[in-house]
Protein backbone atom coordinates (compact mmCIF):
# COMPACT_ATOMS: atom_id res chain seq x y z
CA UNK A 1 0.00 0.00 0.00
CA UNK A 2 1.33 3.42 -0.92
CA UNK A 3 2.27 5.64 2.06
CA UNK A 4 -0.10 8.42 0.98
CA UNK A 5 -3.06 6.03 0.78
CA UNK A 6 -2.12 4.43 4.09
CA UNK A 7 -2.03 7.81 5.80
CA UNK A 8 -5.35 8.79 4.22
CA UNK A 9 -7.07 5.63 5.45
CA UNK A 10 -5.53 6.08 8.88
CA UNK A 11 -6.83 9.66 9.02
CA UNK A 12 -10.33 8.54 8.04
CA UNK A 13 -10.28 5.78 10.64
CA UNK A 14 -9.06 8.18 13.33
CA UNK A 15 -11.79 10.67 12.43
CA UNK A 16 -14.50 8.02 12.67
CA UNK A 17 -13.12 6.82 16.01
CA UNK A 18 -13.03 10.40 17.28
CA UNK A 19 -16.64 10.92 16.24
CA UNK A 20 -17.75 7.75 18.01
CA UNK A 21 -15.85 8.59 21.17
CA UNK A 22 -17.01 12.18 21.06
CA UNK A 23 -20.64 11.13 21.18
CA UNK A 24 -19.96 9.54 24.57
CA UNK A 25 -18.79 12.79 26.18
CA UNK A 26 -20.22 15.66 24.14
CA UNK A 27 -23.82 16.49 25.07
CA UNK A 28 -26.25 16.11 22.17
CA UNK A 29 -29.17 18.50 22.56
CA UNK A 30 -32.71 17.21 22.05
CA UNK A 31 -34.69 18.37 19.02
CA UNK A 32 -35.77 21.99 19.34
CA UNK A 33 -39.23 22.97 20.53
CA UNK A 34 -40.58 19.57 21.59
CA UNK A 35 -43.35 19.17 24.16
CA UNK A 36 -45.12 16.28 25.95
CA UNK A 37 -47.22 14.44 23.35
CA UNK A 38 -50.50 15.07 25.19
CA UNK A 39 -50.07 18.81 24.58
CA UNK A 40 -50.36 18.16 20.84
CA UNK A 41 -53.56 16.09 21.08
CA UNK A 42 -56.58 17.28 19.16
CA UNK A 43 -60.00 17.96 20.70
CA UNK A 44 -61.36 14.61 19.49
CA UNK A 45 -58.44 12.53 20.76
CA UNK A 46 -58.09 10.58 23.98
CA UNK A 47 -55.63 8.24 25.65
CA UNK A 48 -56.06 4.57 26.42
CA UNK A 49 -53.73 2.97 28.97
CA UNK A 50 -52.68 -0.48 27.79
CA UNK A 51 -50.05 -2.50 29.67
CA UNK A 52 -48.38 0.63 31.02
CA UNK A 53 -48.43 2.48 27.68
CA UNK A 54 -50.52 5.57 26.96
CA UNK A 55 -51.84 5.09 23.43
CA UNK A 56 -53.40 8.04 21.64
CA UNK A 57 -56.73 7.22 19.98
CA UNK A 58 -59.38 8.88 17.84
CA UNK A 59 -62.77 7.24 17.39
CA UNK A 60 -66.13 7.55 15.68
CA UNK A 61 -69.46 5.72 15.76
CA UNK A 62 -70.77 3.15 18.21
CA UNK A 63 -71.82 -0.47 18.48
CA UNK A 64 -70.43 -3.48 16.68
CA UNK A 65 -68.25 -4.30 14.97
CA UNK A 66 -65.22 -2.69 16.60
CA UNK A 67 -62.91 -1.58 13.79
CA UNK A 68 -59.27 -0.98 14.80
CA UNK A 69 -57.14 1.04 12.38
CA UNK A 70 -53.38 0.38 12.42
CA UNK A 71 -51.20 2.87 10.53
CA UNK A 72 -47.87 2.24 8.81
CA UNK A 73 -44.27 3.32 9.49
CA UNK A 74 -43.85 7.05 10.01
CA UNK A 75 -47.60 7.64 10.06
CA UNK A 76 -50.17 7.98 12.85
CA UNK A 77 -53.92 7.98 13.48
CA UNK A 78 -53.93 11.06 11.23
CA UNK A 79 -53.48 8.69 8.26
CA UNK A 80 -57.10 7.51 8.75
CA UNK A 81 -58.73 10.93 9.12
CA UNK A 82 -60.63 10.75 5.79
CA UNK A 83 -62.22 7.37 6.54
CA UNK A 84 -62.60 7.31 10.34
CA UNK A 85 -66.08 8.86 10.51
CA UNK A 86 -67.51 6.98 7.48
CA UNK A 87 -66.35 3.69 9.02
CA UNK A 88 -68.03 4.82 12.24
CA UNK A 89 -71.38 4.49 10.43
CA UNK A 90 -70.77 0.74 10.27
CA UNK A 91 -69.65 0.26 13.88
CA UNK A 92 -67.11 1.75 16.28
CA UNK A 93 -64.00 2.81 14.41
CA UNK A 94 -60.86 3.50 16.46
CA UNK A 95 -57.57 4.73 15.02
CA UNK A 96 -54.59 4.72 17.35
CA UNK A 97 -50.94 5.70 17.29
CA UNK A 98 -48.81 2.58 17.45
CA UNK A 99 -45.93 2.58 19.94
CA UNK A 100 -43.17 4.89 18.72
CA UNK A 101 -45.37 7.03 16.50
CA UNK A 102 -47.83 9.88 16.63
CA UNK A 103 -48.76 11.11 20.09
CA UNK A 104 -48.52 7.86 22.04
CA UNK A 105 -46.00 7.69 24.88
CA UNK A 106 -42.47 6.68 23.99
CA UNK A 107 -40.69 4.46 26.52
CA UNK A 108 -36.90 4.73 26.54
CA UNK A 109 -34.35 1.94 27.09
CA UNK A 110 -34.37 0.81 30.70
CA UNK A 111 -38.08 1.53 31.08
CA UNK A 112 -39.21 -1.92 29.93
CA UNK A 113 -38.41 -5.56 30.57
CA UNK A 114 -38.25 -8.30 27.97
CA UNK A 115 -38.73 -7.65 24.27
CA UNK A 116 -38.81 -4.10 22.99
CA UNK A 117 -42.33 -2.59 22.99
CA UNK A 118 -41.47 -1.21 19.56
CA UNK A 119 -41.26 -4.62 17.86
CA UNK A 120 -44.07 -5.85 15.62
CA UNK A 121 -44.54 -8.91 17.85
CA UNK A 122 -44.93 -6.77 20.98
CA UNK A 123 -47.39 -4.48 19.23
CA UNK A 124 -49.43 -7.45 18.04
CA UNK A 125 -49.69 -8.58 21.66
CA UNK A 126 -51.26 -5.23 22.57
CA UNK A 127 -54.20 -5.79 20.22
CA UNK A 128 -56.21 -8.22 22.41
CA UNK A 129 -55.74 -5.91 25.41
CA UNK A 130 -56.98 -2.96 23.36
CA UNK A 131 -60.04 -4.87 22.21
CA UNK A 132 -60.86 -5.80 25.80
CA UNK A 133 -60.26 -2.23 27.04
CA UNK A 134 -62.67 -0.96 24.39
CA UNK A 135 -65.37 -3.31 25.68
CA UNK A 136 -65.48 -5.72 22.73
CA UNK A 137 -65.00 -9.46 22.30
CA UNK A 138 -63.31 -9.16 18.92
CA UNK A 139 -62.51 -6.62 16.23
CA UNK A 140 -62.00 -6.08 12.54
CA UNK A 141 -58.37 -5.04 12.04
CA UNK A 142 -57.56 -2.66 9.20
CA UNK A 143 -53.79 -2.38 8.84
CA UNK A 144 -51.82 -0.29 6.37
CA UNK A 145 -48.25 -1.22 5.38
CA UNK A 146 -46.32 -2.17 8.58
CA UNK A 147 -49.64 -1.92 10.43
CA UNK A 148 -50.80 -4.75 8.18
CA UNK A 149 -47.93 -6.88 9.46
CA UNK A 150 -49.02 -6.23 13.05
CA UNK A 151 -52.63 -7.05 12.14
CA UNK A 152 -51.67 -10.40 10.57
CA UNK A 153 -49.52 -11.32 13.58
CA UNK A 154 -52.39 -10.51 15.94
CA UNK A 155 -54.78 -12.66 13.89
CA UNK A 156 -52.34 -15.58 13.86
CA UNK A 157 -51.61 -15.46 17.59
CA UNK A 158 -55.11 -14.50 18.80
CA UNK A 159 -57.62 -15.73 16.18
CA UNK A 160 -60.46 -15.62 18.70
CA UNK A 161 -60.02 -11.85 18.98
CA UNK A 162 -59.98 -10.98 15.26
CA UNK A 163 -63.25 -11.10 13.32
CA UNK A 164 -61.78 -10.10 9.95
CA UNK A 165 -58.73 -8.51 8.35
CA UNK A 166 -58.48 -5.64 5.88
CA UNK A 167 -54.86 -5.43 4.73
CA UNK A 168 -54.01 -2.19 2.93
CA UNK A 169 -50.77 -2.43 0.94
CA UNK A 170 -49.50 -4.75 3.70
CA UNK A 171 -45.77 -5.15 4.32
CA UNK A 172 -45.80 -8.93 4.68
CA UNK A 173 -43.07 -9.85 2.18
CA UNK A 174 -41.37 -6.43 2.07
CA UNK A 175 -40.93 -5.51 5.72
CA UNK A 176 -38.21 -2.88 5.22
CA UNK A 177 -36.08 -1.70 8.12
CA UNK A 178 -32.48 -2.45 8.95
CA UNK A 179 -31.04 -5.92 8.25
CA UNK A 180 -31.01 -8.15 11.33
CA UNK A 181 -27.24 -8.73 11.20
CA UNK A 182 -26.40 -5.06 11.75
CA UNK A 183 -28.75 -4.41 14.70
CA UNK A 184 -26.37 -5.83 17.39
CA UNK A 185 -23.68 -3.41 16.16
CA UNK A 186 -26.07 -0.47 16.24
CA UNK A 187 -27.06 -1.36 19.80
CA UNK A 188 -23.53 -0.49 21.02
CA UNK A 189 -23.31 2.58 23.33
CA UNK A 190 -22.04 5.12 20.75
CA UNK A 191 -25.04 4.51 18.54
CA UNK A 192 -27.44 5.25 21.40
CA UNK A 193 -26.43 8.84 20.74
CA UNK A 194 -25.67 8.74 17.03
CA UNK A 195 -28.87 6.90 16.09
CA UNK A 196 -31.34 9.62 17.16
CA UNK A 197 -29.25 12.15 15.26
CA UNK A 198 -29.54 10.03 12.12
CA UNK A 199 -33.31 9.62 12.32
CA UNK A 200 -33.77 13.37 12.74
CA UNK A 201 -33.14 13.52 9.01
CA UNK A 202 -36.75 12.44 8.56
CA UNK A 203 -37.71 15.95 9.61
CA UNK A 204 -36.12 17.27 6.41
CA UNK A 205 -36.38 14.25 4.10
CA UNK A 206 -39.79 12.91 5.14
CA UNK A 207 -41.55 14.58 2.23
CA UNK A 208 -39.59 12.42 -0.21
CA UNK A 209 -41.01 9.34 1.53
CA UNK A 210 -44.54 10.75 1.43
CA UNK A 211 -44.17 11.65 -2.26
CA UNK A 212 -43.16 8.07 -3.04
CA UNK A 213 -46.26 6.79 -1.26
CA UNK A 214 -48.65 8.68 -3.56
CA UNK A 215 -49.45 8.02 -7.19
CA UNK A 216 -49.90 11.77 -7.64
CA UNK A 217 -47.80 13.69 -5.10
CA UNK A 218 -49.19 16.94 -6.48
CA UNK A 219 -52.41 16.23 -4.56
CA UNK A 220 -50.66 16.27 -1.16
CA UNK A 221 -51.95 19.38 0.60
CA UNK A 222 -50.05 21.58 3.10
CA UNK A 223 -52.60 20.50 5.73
CA UNK A 224 -51.71 16.86 5.18
CA UNK A 225 -48.01 17.65 5.39
CA UNK A 226 -48.68 19.44 8.67
CA UNK A 227 -50.49 16.40 10.03
CA UNK A 228 -47.50 14.20 9.30
CA UNK A 229 -45.05 16.68 10.81
CA UNK A 230 -47.00 17.25 14.03
CA UNK A 231 -45.52 14.21 15.88
CA UNK A 232 -42.03 15.62 15.26
CA UNK A 233 -42.87 18.15 17.96
CA UNK A 234 -43.37 15.40 20.59
CA UNK A 235 -40.71 14.77 23.23
CA UNK A 236 -38.32 11.93 22.44
CA UNK A 237 -39.73 11.33 18.98
CA UNK A 238 -36.20 10.80 17.64
CA UNK A 239 -35.21 8.44 20.48
CA UNK A 240 -38.33 6.34 19.92
CA UNK A 241 -37.93 6.19 16.15
CA UNK A 242 -34.38 4.93 16.66
CA UNK A 243 -35.73 2.21 18.95
CA UNK A 244 -38.24 1.26 16.27
CA UNK A 245 -35.29 0.82 13.90
CA UNK A 246 -33.45 -1.39 16.42
CA UNK A 247 -36.46 -3.50 17.39
CA UNK A 248 -36.46 -7.19 16.40
CA UNK A 249 -37.69 -7.82 12.89
CA UNK A 250 -41.19 -9.28 12.49
CA UNK A 251 -41.20 -13.07 12.73
CA UNK A 252 -41.61 -14.77 9.35
CA UNK A 253 -45.30 -15.19 8.62
CA UNK A 254 -45.21 -16.11 4.95
CA UNK A 255 -45.32 -19.83 5.78
CA UNK A 256 -48.27 -19.38 8.18
CA UNK A 257 -50.72 -17.68 5.85
CA UNK A 258 -52.77 -20.85 5.41
CA UNK A 259 -53.68 -20.60 9.10
CA UNK A 260 -55.79 -17.52 8.35
CA UNK A 261 -59.30 -18.93 8.13
CA UNK A 262 -61.12 -15.65 8.77
CA UNK A 263 -62.50 -13.24 6.13
CA UNK A 264 -59.67 -11.21 4.53
CA UNK A 265 -59.76 -8.25 2.16
CA UNK A 266 -56.56 -6.97 0.55
CA UNK A 267 -56.53 -3.48 -0.95
CA UNK A 268 -53.67 -1.94 -2.89
CA UNK A 269 -53.08 0.77 -5.44
CA UNK A 270 -52.00 -0.10 -8.95
CA UNK A 271 -49.00 2.22 -8.49
CA UNK A 272 -47.68 1.20 -5.08
CA UNK A 273 -43.97 2.03 -5.11
CA UNK A 274 -43.40 1.26 -1.43
CA UNK A 275 -44.83 -2.25 -1.14
CA UNK A 276 -45.04 -3.38 -4.77
CA UNK A 277 -48.55 -4.04 -6.04
CA UNK A 278 -47.34 -7.47 -7.12
CA UNK A 279 -46.69 -8.35 -3.46
CA UNK A 280 -50.32 -7.70 -2.51
CA UNK A 281 -51.53 -9.73 -5.48
CA UNK A 282 -49.27 -12.60 -4.42
CA UNK A 283 -50.50 -12.33 -0.83
CA UNK A 284 -54.13 -12.56 -1.94
CA UNK A 285 -53.27 -15.79 -3.72
CA UNK A 286 -51.65 -17.34 -0.65
CA UNK A 287 -54.33 -16.51 1.95
CA UNK A 288 -57.29 -18.89 1.71
CA UNK A 289 -60.37 -17.22 0.20
CA UNK A 290 -58.89 -13.72 0.40
CA UNK A 291 -60.56 -10.96 -1.62
CA UNK A 292 -58.40 -8.55 -3.63
CA UNK A 293 -59.15 -5.00 -4.76
CA UNK A 294 -56.62 -3.06 -6.85
CA UNK A 295 -57.49 0.63 -7.05
CA UNK A 296 -56.54 2.46 -10.28
CA UNK A 297 -54.30 5.53 -10.20
CA UNK A 298 -53.56 5.00 -6.53
CA UNK A 299 -50.39 4.49 -4.49
CA UNK A 300 -49.39 3.08 -1.12
CA UNK A 301 -51.96 5.01 0.94
CA UNK A 302 -55.38 4.26 -0.61
CA UNK A 303 -57.22 5.50 2.50
CA UNK A 304 -55.67 8.93 1.92
CA UNK A 305 -55.24 9.22 -1.84
CA UNK A 306 -58.36 7.31 -2.93
CA UNK A 307 -60.70 7.43 0.11
CA UNK A 308 -63.98 7.10 -1.84
CA UNK A 309 -62.91 3.95 -3.67
CA UNK A 310 -61.30 2.64 -0.49
CA UNK A 311 -64.51 3.09 1.50
CA UNK A 312 -66.60 1.45 -1.20
CA UNK A 313 -64.41 -1.66 -1.08
CA UNK A 314 -64.22 -1.81 2.73
CA UNK A 315 -67.94 -1.09 3.28
CA UNK A 316 -68.97 -3.80 0.83
CA UNK A 317 -66.69 -6.24 2.62
CA UNK A 318 -67.78 -5.34 6.15
CA UNK A 319 -71.54 -5.32 5.59
CA UNK A 320 -71.31 -8.85 4.19
CA UNK A 321 -69.37 -10.33 7.08
CA UNK A 322 -71.00 -13.43 8.57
Amino acid sequence: MKPALRWTLAAIGFSLLACLCGTLVIPIPPPAETVPPAQLAGPNGSYLEIEGLELYTESAGSGEPLILLLHGFGASAFSWRDVLEPLGRIGTSVAYDRTGFGLSTRPLPGEWEGESPYSAASQAELVPSMIEALGAEDAVLIGNSAGGTVAVLAALEHPERVRALVLVSPAVYTTGGLPSWIKPLLALPPFDRIGPLLVRRIATEGMQILDAAWHDPGRITPERIGGYRLPLQAENWDQALWQVSLAPSPPPIGDRLEELSLPVLIITGDDDRVVPTADSIQLAGEIPQANLVVLPECGHLPQEECPVAFLEAVTSFLVNLP
